[in-house]
Parts: structure tokens; C-alpha cells; sequence
């Protein structure tokens, strides 16, 4: 005899006329058409992608810093000196490298016929003078015992953003000297060129082994474990090839596909999961086939297209930072995140459709769907679960595991307190990079500042020609005795007067702590110093400079963000389910949440504790734009777990009116689809942390760390145990607010009834 609760999902239900639910059956009982369109559009996009799409390149300008200035004054007034530079490191251990000194020259000279190439400067003496004594301290370009030695290329625009065909013409300018037997590496941006090729798909496979084990353990259906995989995959797909031809028309950083496919392959599986739970207890249920896929659209598929929507302002809320670099990378995710809400609501009903009642027919153990819990009206049908038992204990218990989660969310919070935001230079790549190689060739030779140095610029355009010698008198006497400056040479006219320009060494590599300080109180104090009383500008540039000054806007903008996306999905929650403390509850935990994220990143990154095994030489600073990135995509994703769950504990509580035992009841059904998809999205993650870049290393451990606290620790502990404390306080919504706020209702149900004497619950639960 069917359950009360299948009888109460077979009742008319309002949403059933919802745009949702017709699109759903419309997909079921047409799957042939929209299977072929789903494989037409996945085609069309290849081919379209291969043909007309774009390159990713780290190119990008800070408008208005004085480090974009201090370039563009270098250009104006030096073209040779200024655009920008990277290294090809010579070592021989066996000779000095002035026995070579003819392949050297002829080195230089082939790479200065290179395209964009403004100048390349020989580290050698020139032919038949005396060498001049090393500067003490030596900082280059020749090391004191002859050995070591850098050729600085100077470049129109940043090497990094070339094709890497182009490393063919710098190959072959130096191949004389590695045929002299001295060996060549690439610094700088050059090197970064060289780079591998990024490959993501060992992540991929890794995550999608771990996805169908976990599924098949979950659920025991083949059919209902495969069919996730396959519909995140083709979304995927098809989002990054969106995301290829927006390459074409912007520039895109290289990490952005990689980002996209961990997001869209984890939310589409989420996505995919629900619907595919739902349906599959509809079927339980006694609906057919196309009426349990409409079904799930209508119910499940609205929890995933609010959620969808969540991260996705999560994301949008990136532009917040008024970096195009940053505000990119949030609309890579975004796109992909867009075609897996696509697909949850018309590629899953189709395949549901062509499946039929076949989904479980393939098992490897007996098929689980949704729990039927025990019912509040007495009878106690479907017997209690394990899940069932724990619902009951929380409800029993909320305090206890209240405490529990706050406790282990501070625990794992507590290194965050510490976090040092700063840019990972090329030491902490793998020795087998040549970026990394030359990076330890100048450290040990002129000090691991070589790798890093500071251009500093004086503009006395504006300067009287009477004037200019008691000015560079004044700056040479502010230039003196600078901390955490190993060396600053002499300042030197360009060649039309109007510009002087010195290098500063850091005592420190260029990802130091010391390297910032030295950087901002240069640039803050000292050169303002060196000009005051004056009509000169001054600035600092060079690459390890503008790092500095993308570190500080990302720091002075990142309160901006996180208030923005937090009060964002605010709204969305107070929308959806009129509930005022449930938005507050929302928005609180999972802030805790990425603060219990961070503090794991810095404990292993940072404080070093398991860098290692991740392929990490020694302790990192964490990349300057990584937590703002974080933070948008943890967000965002994290509500795909709050809106299940409380789309679930508003459905019961619009049914029964019992706050307690809807908590319960949502908890025990929802308990085991939560955890299967955060093992997935966990998996899906953590797969990434086997990247040779360490940005994307450190953004796959965060995301994976987040996923696991945010499903375990919150989902499961807190959320449960604060929505029974709250009871009906949770639901409640004052009168004005709630008649001002708009209706947010995917499906055009009718309102429910009032529950409380502020306001009502939400309009059309999930």
C-alpha cells in the first residue's frame, strides 16, 4: 500500500503547470529530439571552438597603478629600457663563460632579431677591454667567479602571452652555447612560456573513477550512477567551447579552463544527482516514467535552477573587485555553470525518458533512493534508517552538535588568522621547469632578489634643466641605506635627459614578505622623499612590482566582495523561502564554512604541513587573488546544499507545520544524496591537486576542503541543529518586508499559508 507520502506526491500539485515541470515532461516524452539537439550543439561548439577560438594568455594591464605609470613613462621616454624583461640564464661549472664569449655574442644577437623583441643585452664585457670588477654585492649580470651569467631580453609585449612556436627562434639563437656545452634556461615570463602544456585530463579521469564508486556504492544502479557522469561531461564540454570562442573576443587567463571544467564538472554532476534521486523515488512511488522525470523537474530542478542562479551571482560578484582579470575568471565558472543547469533541466529528463523504468535494471547491490522516514501521523512505514536515527538525535540534541561544529570550525579556521597573500614566484615550481631551473641558478649566483628586481623611474620632464642636478643629488641621498634593499645602483639618464631609473635588489626572493615591504616603502615613502620639493613624479615598475600592486587591490577590495556576494545571496534565500533568520542562519555558516577552508590552505601551503607531497617546494605565500576567488565559488556552491536541504525542510514544514519535524524529516531523506555528491564534488576537486601549477593545486585543495566542511560539518551538524532551535522562529518574516520582497517562485505555485503572525513561509519550495 503506498506510503501517505507517495499518496501526497501524486496529489494536483499548482507547479505541475510550472514552466519547470512542462519542460520536464516535454523532455521525457521527446527524448529522441532532445538527445540529437544536445548532440548537435555539443558538435556544433567543437567544431565552431576549434575553428574560431581563442588563445588564454596572463596579459593583463592595472589601469591607474603606479606601476602601469612608471611603464608607460619608460616607453614613452625609453622604448629600449622599458617593456618587458626575462631572462636566458647561462651556467657552466667547469669554465668561464668568456670562453665563450663569441657564441655569446652571437646569441644576443640572433635574439635581438626575434619579433617584439626591443633589446638583448650581453652579460659578457665587449671584446678586448678590461673587464670591470663584479659590484659588491654582486647582482649581476656576470657572477664573481665567471660562471653564471643572464642575458636580459627585453620584450614589446609580455613573452608569456606568445605562441609557443615562438620558443623555437630563442631555441635556436642559443644553440651555439649549449653546443659549447654550457647550459641555457629560460627566467621570467620567458620561462613561464616554456612551461608544460597544462593537461587536465588525469584530474578529470581521476574524479570521474571516484564519481561512479562512490555512486555505485551510494545507489546501487549502474544506469543511476553512469547517467550523472555522462550528462556533467557534455555540459561541460559544451561550456568550455563557449568559453574558447569568448577567448576569441577577450583575453582570458590560462588557469580559466581549468577552473571552469572543475566547476562545471562538479555542479553537473550535483545537478544531475538530484534530479536523478528524485526521479527515481518517483518511480518508487508508482508515477511512469515521464510523469516521475516532469516530476523531478518541477521539484528537484528548481532547488538546482535557484541554485544555479546562487553561484552564479556568487560569481558575477567578482566584477565587484574592478579587475578584468579577476571578473574573468569568475565568468570561465560562470559559463560552465550555466550549461549544467541547461542540461540538468533538459538533457536529464531526456535521458530519464529514454532509460524508462530501466534505470535500476543494472545493479551491483541493491537500489537505494530516497528514504520514506518514519511519518508524523503515527504510522511508521519504511521503518527507521540509520540516517533516521541520527535525524531523531540531532532533533533530541541540538545544542550538543551546535557546540560540535562550532568548535571544529574554529579549530580549522584558526591558521587563516595568519594568511600572507602574496604572488608564488617561480622557486616553487618543479625542478623539471626551466623557469624553476634558472630561478635556482640566479638565486644561488646573485641572490635569490636578482629574480625580482625593482625598475625605479623619476619623471623630471617638468623639472627646470638648472634644477635636475640638485634633484638627482636629493635622490641619490634618499636612495642610500634603503631596508631590504640588498643594492640599488646608480641612477641613470635616458637618453633625451628626461628620465632617471635605477634597479633595486631585494634582499629576499621576489614572493618574500621583505620584497612588498620593500616595494610599497619605496614607492610610499622613499622615492616620494628622493622628489619632494619638486615637480617630479616618480614610480616603481617591473613585474615583481605590479604583482605587488595587484596584491593590493585584491587586499583593499576583498571586504567589498565578500559584502556583496553575502548580502546577494542573502536576498536570494529571504526571497525564495521568507524566512528572515534562515537568510541570516545561511549567510553566517557558510562565511564560518570558507573561513574553516582558508585556514586549511594556509596550514598546508603556507605553513608547509603536506606542501611537499603536493609537489610544493617549501612554504608559499597564498596567491594574492586565490581567496577572493574562493570565496565567490565556495559560496556559491555551498548553496547548492543549503537550498536541497531547505527546499526539503520547507516542504515538510509548509505540509505539516511542525518546524521540528520537518528539520528531521529533511535531514533523514536528503542526508544521503548530500553526502554522495560532496564525495563527488570532493573527488572531483582534490583530483586537481596533482596539477603542475600550483594556483590551480591550491584553488583544487581549497575547493575540496570547503565542499567536504561545508556538506559534513555544516550541512550535516550545524544547519540541522540551529533550524530546530529556531523552530518557528526560522520561518518568520515581518509583515512590511515580506509584502515589499518579490516573489521568487520558479513553478508560479500558490503562496502557502501564513504559519506565523509576521509573515509566511516561501513560495514553492523544491
Amino acid at each position: 500500500m503506498p506510503s501517505s507520502q507517495a499518496r501526497a506526491d501524486r496529489a494536483p500539485d499548482p507547479r505541475h503547470r510550472g514552466v519547470l515541470h512542462r519542460t520536464g515532461t516535454w523532455c521525457a516524452r521527446h527524448f529522441v529530439i532532445v538527445l540529437v539537439l544536445w548532440a548537435v550543439a555539443l558538435a556544433g561548439l567543437q567544431v565552431l571552438q576549434h575553428a574560431y577560438g581563442g588563445d588564454y594568455s596572463d596579459d593583463f594591464s592595472l589601469p591607474g597603478t603606479q606601476s602601469q605609470d612608471g611603464l608607460d613613462v619608460l616607453k614613452a621616454h625609453a622604448p629600449q629600457a622599458g617593456g618587458y624583461s626575462a631572462q636566458v640564464v647561462l651556467h657552466d661549472p667547469d669554465k668561464p663563460l668568456t670562453s665563450v664569449s663569441d657564441q655569446v655574442a652571437t646569441a644576443v644577437t640572433d635574439l635581438q632579431k626575434l619579433p617584439d623583441v626591443l633589446s638583448a643585452q650581453s652579460p659578457l664585457p665587449s671584446s678586448g677591454s678590461t673587464p670591470p670588477p663584479p659590484p659588491d654585492p654582486n647582482t649581476g649580470p656576470l657572477s664573481t667567479d665567471g660562471r653564471t651569467a643572464y642575458i636580459t631580453v627585453r620584450f614589446s609585449v609580455q613573452p608569456s602571452t606568445f605562441d609557443p612556436s615562438y620558443l623555437d627562434g630563442v631555441d635556436q639563437a642559443v644553440r651555439p652555447l649549449r653546443s659549447a656545452g654550457v647550459t641555457v634556461e629560460y627566467g621570467g615570463s620567458l620561462g613561464e612560456l616554456a612551461r608544460p602544456e597544462p593537461s587536465d585530463r588525469t584530474s578529470e579521469a581521476i574524479g570521474f573513477g571516484v564519481a561512479i564508486v562512490v555512486l555505485l556504492i551510494g545507489f546501487g544502479s549502474l544506469l543511476a550512477a553512469v547517467l550523472p557522469l555522462i550528462t556533467a561531461l557534455v555540459c561541460a564540454l559544451c561550456g568550455l567551447a563557449l568559453l574558447g570562442l569568448l577567448a576569441a573576443a577577450a583575453t582570458f587567463a590560462t588557469v580559466s579552463p581549468t577552473l571552469a571544467t572543475m566547476i562545471g564538472i562538479g555542479v553537473g554532476i550535483d545537478y544531475a544527482l538530484f534530479l536523478v534521486t528524485r526521479h527515481r523515488q518517483n518511480l518508487a512511488d508508482g508515477r511512469d516514467p515521464v510523469a516521475a522525470a516532469g516530476n523531478a523537474a518541477a521539484t528537484s530542478g528548481h532547488a538546482v535552477l535557484l541554485s544555479g542562479c546562487t553561484v552564479i551571482i556568487a560569481l558575477s560578484g567578482l566584477w565587484v573587485s574592478g579587475i578584468g582579470f579577476i571578473g574573468k575568471l569568475g565568468l570561465a565558472a560562470a559559463v560552465t555553470v550555466v550549461t549544467a543547469v541547461a542540461g540538468a533541466l533538459t538533457l536529464v529528463p531526456a535521458a530519464l525518458g529514454l532509460i524508462g523504468r530501466g534505470i535500476d535494471r543494472a545493479r551491483v547491490r541493491r537500489p537505494v533512493a530516497e528514504t520514506v522516514p518514519a511519518q508524523r501521523d503515527g504510522s511508521d512505514e519504511g521503518g527507521p534508517g540509520g540516517w533516521h536515527r541520527y535525524a531523531r538525535r540531532v532533533e533530541r540534541r541540538p545544542w550538543w552538535f551546535l557546540a560540535g561544529g562550532v568548535v571544529l570550525l574554529a579549530v580549522l579556521s584558526f591558521p587563516a588568522l595568519f594568511i600572507q597573500l602574496g604572488h608564488i614566484g617561480d622557486g616553487a615550481d618543479p625542478k623539471s621547469f626551466t623557469d624553476r631551473r634558472a630561478f635556482d641558478l640566479m638565486s644561488s649566483a646573485f641572490g635569490p632578489g636578482s629574480n625580482g628586481p625593482l625598475t625605479l623611474v623619476i619623471d623630471q620632464s617638468k623639472v627646470p634643466s638648472g634644477d635636475r642636478s640638485s634633484l638627482a643629488d636629493q635622490a641619490r641621498k634618499a636612495l642610500s641605506d634603503v631596508p631590504d634593499a640588498l643594492v640599488i645602483t646608480p641612477l641613470t639618464a635616458t637618453s633625451d635627459g628626461d628620465v632617471l631609473t635605477a634597479t633595486a635588489y631585494s634582499v629576499a626572493a621576489p614572493q618574500d614578505g621583505r620584497t612588498t615591504s620593500l616595494t610599497n616603502r619605496l614607492a610610499d615613502d622613499v622615492l616620494p622623499q628622493a622628489v619632494s620639493g619638486t615637480a617630479a613624479r616618480s614610480y616603481v615598475t617591473g613585474t615583481t612590482a605590479a604583482q605587488v600592486d595587484f596584491l593590493d587591490l585584491v587586499s583593499s577590495r576583498l571586504p567589498l566582495i565578500i559584502a556583496v556576494v553575502v548580502g546577494l545571496a542573502f536576498l536570494v534565500i529571504l526571497v525564495v523561502f521568507r524566512g528572515l533568520l534562515v537568510a541570516v542562519k545561511a549567510a553566517v555558516l557558510n562565511v564560518l564554512s570558507i573561513a574553516a577552508s582558508y585556514g586549511v590552505v594556509v596550514a598546508v601551503f603556507q605553513w608547509g604541513w603536506g606542501g611537499p607531497a603536493l609537489g610544493v617546494s617549501g612554504e608559499v605565500p597564498i596567491e594574492s587573488y586565490v581567496p577572493m576567488m574562493m570565496f565567490a565559488i565556495v559560496f556559491g556552491l555551498s548553496m547548492d546544499y543549503e537550498i536541497f536541504l531547505l527546499s526539503r525542510i520547507h516542504e515538510a514544514w509548509v505540509r505539516t507545520g511542525d518546524p521540528r519535524a520537518s528539520v528531521a524529516h529533511a535531514l533523514e531523506i536528503t542526508a544521503r544524496v548530500i553526502t554522495c555528491a560532496a564525495l563527488i564534488m570532493v573527488s572531483v576537486f582534490a583530483a586537481f591537486v596533482i596539477s603542475d601549477d600550483i594556483v590551480v593545486k591550491m584553488l583544487g585543495l581549497g575547493l575540496a576542503a570547503s565542499v567536504l566542511i561545508d556538506a559534513t560539518v555544516v550541512r550535516l551538524l550545524l544547519v540541522p541543529a540551529v533550524m530546530t532551535l529556531l523552530g518557528r522562529a526560522a520561518w518568520w518574516i515581518p509583515g512590511p518586508l515580506d509584502r515589499v520582497l518579490p516573489r521568487l517562485d520558479a513553478e508560479g505555485g500558490a503562496r502557502p499559508p501564513e504559519r506565523t503572525g509576521g509573515g509566511g513561509g516561501g513560495a514553492g519550495a523544491a
